[in-house]
């Protein structure tokens, strides 16, 4: 599900460019709060978006005692507490470091990890023992905690899902060993998958040591030659180097069971969770598999096994609750930023515009935003919806490439509908 937060800056989509180092680095975390319109926002890093039941009720605790009691997923499968009071940082800390949330708050905001979601449950290779090493090798690491919030590594099961997410660093699981991607480099290093994590970490604090000269915050923010000395330097102290284009569009799991129900899958719509909703998949997760796993594209993965009576009712249950559990879903691939009035830069209440135009399932996802900086926006292809101050300006995204379509005025709410349908059928 694609849906709604400032996490990720100015892409290259934006009048802004490239963010680089000429202030320090503004990206939210627990212990440096963000202050919105709504109250103070913290975003709490879940590396590869692993929660066990416990840590999910730490969060749930935290949102009803600090914040506004709502859990908002991310585009890298993190959680965002909003509505917070700007004076609860040291109570907010205290209680994520008790639940094991916080392990180094040196490295908070480096430790921004997304995995495939269904690793290891539907017959592909899991990259729970990646996670884990890799968390504790960034942790450990010094030179990592000068690692912007901004920078994502990515460990994709083979599938391609995470390895289209434009992650600063990727493993690929490939047999007996894996695939070390930097940036959207086509070549990739092949390494033996027990020396995967180290590799990963390696290639991040060769970047820290380019980007002080170029000030990059992100692999695709350094100058085209400086990010080609980067691959061949991080290649030279790797493996055998090989050819392997970049996904251009992620397709994340589809909502409903999978795999024989070793799990079941849902989308939360703009990835808004209400405390019953979220209390509800912590439930469900607890009585099956005591795990949750989010996703990079606003939805949340069960891990089973399910017997299929189990599966259709807990998935009955969820969709009572108002989540997405089924592909023909009218909020399949709707998303949008926090809007107005939780953000001051926003020129629309995108939310409700993108609520009041759901109709059909479109072949493309669709993102509003209610400025030129697209917060949270997705990769690959997509259509994008941007207000502007006369009314929402509609293009059609390609990786890179922007191809406007039209403009619709404000003032006309069905034409907007019926525009951007049309846009998401093409």
């Amino acid at each position: 599900m694609l849906a709604a937060m400032p996490d990720s800056a100015p892409s290259p989509l934006s009048a802004g460019g490239p963010a680089l180092r000429d202030s320090g680095d503004a990206c939210p975390g627990t212990l440096r709060l963000h202050r919105a319109d709504d109250g103070a926002l913290a975003r709490v890093r879940v590396p590869g978006g692993v929660l066990s039941a416990d840590r999910a009720d730490a969060l749930l605790a935290a949102a009803g005692r600090f914040g506004d009691g709502e859990l908002h997923l991310t585009s890298r499968g993190n959680v965002q507490l909003r509505g917070l009071d700007a004076e609860c940082g040291g109570g907010l800390a205290e209680l994520l470091t008790a639940a094991g949330l916080l392990p180094s708050a040196a490295h908070e905001r480096a430790r921004n990890f997304v995995a495939s979601p269904l690793a290891g449950l539907d017959g592909s290779p899991p990259v729970s023992g990646w996670l884990s090493e890799l968390d504790g090798l960034v942790c450990g690491s010094a030179a990592a905690a000068s690692l912007s919030g901004r920078f994502l590594f990515a460990l994709d099961d083979g599938r391609g899902d995470v390895d289209a997410l434009g992650a600063d660093v990727t493993l690929i699981a490939a047999g007996d060993s894996c695939l070390l991607r930097i940036g959207a480099s086509d070549e990739v290093f092949r390494v033996p998958s027990g020396e995967g994590p180290r590799a990963a970490l390696l290639a991040a604090e060769a970047f820290l040591r380019t980007a002080r000269d170029s000030g990059a915050w992100r692999v695709k923010d350094l100058p085209d030659g400086v990010r080609a000395d980067l691959v061949r330097t991080v290649g030279a102290g790797a493996g055998p180097a090989g050819h392997r284009p970049r996904p251009r569009t992620a397709t994340p799991p589809a909502p409903g069971a999978h795999a024989s129900t070793d799990a079941i899958s849902v989308d939360v719509p703009l990835g808004r969770l209400t405390p019953a909703q979220w209390r509800l998949l912590t439930e469900t997760a607890r009585r099956y598999g005591s795990e949750l796993r989010l996703t990079p594209w606003r939805g949340i993965v069960v891990p089973g096994p399910f017997a299929h009576d189990e599966a259709v009712e807990a998935l009955r249950a969820l969709d009572a609750a108002g989540l997405i559990t089924a592909p023909d879903s009218p909020w399949t691939g709707v998303g949008a930023c926090i809007g107005h009035p939780g953000c001051a830069k926003s020129l629309s209440d995108v939310r409700a515009e993108a609520g009041a135009a759901v109709g059909p399932v479109g072949r493309l996802p669709v993102y509003w935003s209610g400025c030129e900086r697209r917060c949270g926006h997705p990769h690959g292809e997509w259509i994008d919806v941007v207000a502007t101050p006369d009314g929402h300006r509609i293009s059609h995204v390609r990786g890179e490439r922007r191809d406007p379509r039209t403009t619709v005025r404000n003032g006309d709410p069905a034409r907007l509908a019926a525009t951007v349908a049309e846009a998401r059928a093409l």
